[in-house]
């Protein structure tokens, strides 16, 4: 009976650390988002022994060949095809090469017998549905975006696709190599049902462990098809979920990545999650109970490389008055991770009283959350909590802003400055910003989100009104909340809407 694995990596954002979060001296609060990338790995009903297909039917001409060698030494060659897909093509050499390593080549050639079939799909949130919409004659509401069809089709390729910066091509890879890893037996399916503080670490490849294998082979992958070692942020948060993150040391791959990108190497060594140099943290994170975080595609695009070169770049040239800056950057950002944190303990403690005291800040902008004189005592700690997490976010942004104008880039430009104001105006907004390395393509929001509201005063109906009419900005949200799972996780097929229809079965 032919095999079906299929995995699922969260998107990301970055809410705290942007540019910090490059060094391993800060750490960085990473919220995964519900948005997800799914891989589905299959036996192929060709019967060709020794060849993989993949295809991503949400573009034009995303269909890849390869066939697998393994004399001299273990390959992955792309066959011709109209396009390729660097990615991709790395994804599935090194994961294969590392499943030889570790269960033996004969091992990954009984699983290539009749060949694999490989679909990706990304939620459509990664993708730009501004077209669509207008396109359907619809409002760039939420409620437009739920009448889209599931992973639709995007009407372009691969390269001219506008995405929306959640981080779709480390979720793309998390979730490839980690149906890969399941399927090629190298990792059992329980890696991935845990959380991030759960689970066995008894075995090499078992429990956590083979989840931690999942992230340390995504990273590397990663790193190689985008050319240079990044923070690894963005892959964390697709196999880990939300978290406090601080980054590896790049050396622990820099031999790797020296190497030609498609030789057979020796990766055991060096990915094996045993291997003490791998000294990235997570710290388990989740938003406070009873807010939501909002996203919305601001339709601008930004160059995320050249913005980390040019703040990298002032950062060497003015390193005391760079230094200095961060040091109260990195103050502000481990403050709001206690306060969330914090905040989420209020509500374990006392779920009523935090639940009533949601429901009033709700109705009210933050300058007048401390006002009532008659506010219940109870109330009164919970409070303030929520406009110390106010205060530390603009004033994360006003930081943010200065690094931008010190360093020549529009980490928040002006554009976006507007926007976020009259967001954090309206009545229950707790903050917002740009998120990771900023720019002109999105921003996210975080707003209470009470039990019960009257109609039309829910917070977030407030912030999706504005968008839906701002004028100075074309802004379209997303559908995207706080990821509920916990990173990668195995799915089943039939259980994700749409899915089965996506990859044509």
């Amino acid at each position: 009976m032919a095999r079906t694995t299929v995995t699922s990596s969260p998107g990301k954002v970055l809410i705290a650390g942007g540019y910090l979060v490059l060094d391993p001296a800060y750490s960085g609060t990473v919220v995964s988002t519900s948005s997800r990338f799914y891989a589905v790995c299959q036996d192929s009903k060709s019967g060709s022994a020794n060849r993989i297909r993949v295809r991503s039917p949400q573009f034009i001409d995303a269909e890849w060949e390869y066939a697998v060698s393994f004399t001299p030494s273990l390959s992955v060659q792309p066959l011709p095809t109209r396009t390729k897909n660097k990615f991709v093509h790395l994804a599935l050499h090194h994961t294969l090469t590392l499943a030889a390593q570790i269960n033996g080549i004969p091992s990954v050639q009984s699983a290539l017998i009749t060949g694999l079939s490989i679909t990706i799909v990304g939620d459509n949130d990664f993708y730009s549905q501004n077209a669509k919409l207008a396109e359907l004659d619809l409002p760039r509401t939420i409620a437009s975006l739920s009448k889209l069809s599931p992973f639709t089709q995007t009407g372009t390729s691969l390269a001219d696709v506008h995405k929306t910066g959640l981080g779709s091509s480390a979720a793309l890879i998390t979730s490839l190599v980690s149906a890969l890893l399941v399927h090629l037996s190298v990792v059992p399916e329980d890696s991935f049902k845990n959380s991030l503080a759960e689970g066995s670490t008894e075995g090499e490849f078992s429990g956590l462990n083979g989840k931690r294998l999942a992230h340390n082979l995504a990273q590397f992958v990663h790193c190689l098809a985008q050319g240079k070692v990044g923070s690894g942020f963005d892959v964390a948060a697709a196999v880990f979920g939300s978290h406090r993150y601080t980054r590896f040391n790049p050396s622990v791959i820099q031999a790797l990545m020296e190497n030609d990108a498609f030789t057979s190497s020796p990766l055991l060594p060096v990915l094996t999650p045993l291997n003490k140099a791998w000294d990235y943290r997570v710290e388990p994170f989740a938003l406070p109970p009873l807010t939501r975080i909002m996203l919305a595609d601001v339709m601008a695009g930004s160059d995320t490389p050249s913005l980390v070169g040019k703040v990298l770049k002032w950062r060497k040239e003015k390193k005391s008055e760079a230094d200095a800056l961060w040091g109260s950057l990195d103050e502000l950002n481990q403050s709001l991770y206690k306060v969330l944190s914090n905040l989420s303990k209020m509500h374990a403690s006392d779920q009523t009283t935090y639940e009533s005291t949601v429901k009033y800040i709700s109705s009210l902008q933050p300058v007048q959350w401390e006002a009532n004189p008659w506010q219940p005592p109870a109330e009164l700690p919970i409070i303030a909590l929520f406009v110390e997490a106010h205060r530390i976010l603009q004033s994360i942004r006003e930081k943010m802003r200065k690094m931008g104008n010190l360093a020549g880039v529009p980490i928040e430009p002006s554009e976006q400055t507007k926007l976020i104001d009259a967001c954090v105006g309206q009545a229950g907004i707790i903050g917002g910003g740009v998120p990771g390395a900023g720019g002109y393509d999105a921003i996210w929001v975080l707003v209470c989100d009470p039990v019960d509201c009257y109609p039309d005063q829910r917070p977030s109906e407030r912030v999706e009104r504005l968008w839906s009419t701002y004028k100075n900005s074309h802004v379209c949200p997303l559908m995207a909340t706080e990821s509920i799972g916990k990173g990668t996780q195995l799915e089943t097929l039939e259980n994700i809407v749409g899915l089965k229809e996506a990859i044509g079965e």
